[in-house]
């Protein structure tokens, strides 16, 4: 006897968008191979940050911050992409309420999700979480300017507010197409501006309010892991292919450009900066070809796919030479910026790098190449091009655009994030207590990066333990507290 099959649901009780059929996971507007690239390229980006800053961050600090240093970053991943699809993503490429600023609402619905995205040959779907790794890494390179003293607790409520009210109003005005400087021609292919600069200006002015390590930790902060610092860099600048690589929104020769020139600008920036170290102070460091490295990457970031590769290696060489000259001449001698504990010197290597990257895009973007980006011959002229073509007035007008540009995401950078940490040190406080920067990571989490010591026996700082009798395993910390061992 068979057993009767029932018909399957019409498509009109399971709302799908107009062309997409229940047995159609393809539609006409769907290129596979566009689609498969801006997956890959967003894992790519999300792979820098989780575990690419996570170990970056959690082996260039002192041993006693490795946890908590790389659980800022594993923390504010978590918390951007859940408020991204609740509110965020709308709120910076949705519809428009003001100008500058998006109207909030959810990015879970299927209909919304499998419908064809603003820009590109894919789902919104893809786009959403494209969009939200790169909304991370900004979080997670501000947490490089407070590392070693920020309450966790007030860092919790940084994440999302920050998010809410700075990342998506610089979003929206710079990426979305309804916003007002996208409309006015502004160009950051991949985000100097939106990312980088945006959270050169946020870490540097949350680490004003938030206030400075101890004074012996300003004094001397040695990596605990130089190694993993580096295999922390190494997944950064890898990834890097898909963060510039993946802003064409299509698998197309744009993204290849965009992909050369963003690893000949690294490899020449970090070339630069560590001649100067060499030549300056006799050493070849690590470190600072890790900051050379990075600076390239923020740099050619807002150019990538719009230069030529001799405009590429011109930038390296900026990149490579101009942050190092503000970060070991010029704050070395300043004594405003001095008052402001910049742990990863996020102003240098993303706000000075961003700013540069920039201006140098209002220089060399080639009219040829921005028509293929942005489908627009014309509108996008570096300067030293328009005295070329001849189009003089559209070169001085694209540096203008990208000079009000900067002087938007500073302003509201600084004013934003000032008002959120002024709020949330209402409710927590924004700094640890000496005490606990004292102690670090056993104090702030209850564990420890490095908890092997002498023949293999663990030492008694987590709050979890296999043991029988838990009360031996507390912290000792806590057990001094409680008066169970005697003060030291």
């Amino acid at each position: 006897m068979s057993v009767p099959v029932p018909a399957p649901a019409p498509a009109s009780w399971l709302n799908l968008p107009p062309g997409l059929a229940l047995d159609d996971a393809t539609p006409d507007w769907l290129s596979k191979g566009d689609n498969a690239w801006q997956l890959i390229a967003a894992t790519l980006v999300g792979l820098q940050s989780i575990p690419g800053l996570l170990i970056l961050y959690g082996g260039g600090v002192k041993k006693k911050w490795a946890v908590n240093s790389a659980f800022m970053v594993f923390y504010a991943f978590a918390c951007v992409l859940f408020c991204w699809v609740i509110w965020g993503y709308r709120m910076s490429f949705g519809e428009e309420l003001v100008p500058f600023w998006g109207k909030a609402n959810v990015a879970l619905d299927q209909k919304f999700l499998l419908e064809q995205a603003f820009l590109g040959k894919f789902p919104s779907a893809t786009m959403v979480f494209f969009q939200s790794v790169f909304a991370a890494i900004t979080l997670i390179l501000i947490a490089g300017a407070l590392l070693g003293r920020m309450n966790f607790y007030a860092w919790m409520m940084f994440v999302p507010l920050w998010l809410t009210f700075s990342y998506t109003f610089v979003a929206f005005s710079i990426w979305c197409p309804q916003g007002f400087l996208a409309k006015n021609g502004i160009i950051d292919y991949s985000g100097g501006y939106v990312i980088h600069l945006s959270a050169g200006v946020a870490g540097f002015t949350a680490a004003y309010w938030v206030g400075p390590r101890l004074t012996k930790d300003r004094e001397r902060f040695p990596p605990n892991n130089i190694i993993l610092m580096l295999a922390g860099a190494g997944l950064l600048w890898m990834g890097w292919t898909g963060f510039n690589g993946g802003d064409p929104y299509a698998a197309s020769a744009d993204a290849s450009l965009a992909v050369l020139n963003t690893h000949v600008c690294t490899a020449t920036s970090l070339l630069t900066w560590l001649a100067l170290d060499i030549l300056f102070f006799g050493k070849a460091s690590v470190i600072g070809a890790v900051q050379g490295m990075i600076t390239g990457l923020v740099c050619i970031t807002p150019a990538a796919g719009v230069v030529q590769g001799w405009a590429a290696i011109i930038m390296g060489i900026c990149s490579g030479s101009i942050p190092w000259f503000t970060m070991m001449v010029v704050h070395k001698k300043s004594e405003l910026l001095q008052k402001v504990d910049d742990t990863m010197a996020v102003l240098h290597t993303h706000a000075i790098a961003g700013s540069l990257g920039g201006i140098l895009t209002g220089l060399f973007a080639e009219p040829k190449l921005c028509s293929l980006f942005y489908a627009t011959y014309g509108k996008y002229v570096g300067l030293f091009y328009g005295f070329q073509i001849p189009q003089v007035h559209n070169g001085f007008r694209q540096i203008g655009i990208q000079l009000l540009g900067i002087i938007f995401v500073i302003l509201i950078n600084v004013i934003v994030t000032s008002i959120i940490c002024l709020l949330i040190q209402l409710v927590v406080p924004l700094r640890m207590s000496d005490e606990d920067m004292e102690i670090g990571d056993e104090a702030v989490h209850g564990e420890e990066a490095y908890a092997i010591w002498g023949s293999g026996d663990k030492h008694e700082n987590s709050w979890y333990t296999n043991s029988a009798n838990p009360e031996t395993e507390l912290p000792v910390r806590k057990r001094k507290k409680a008066g169970q061992v005697e003060m030291t």
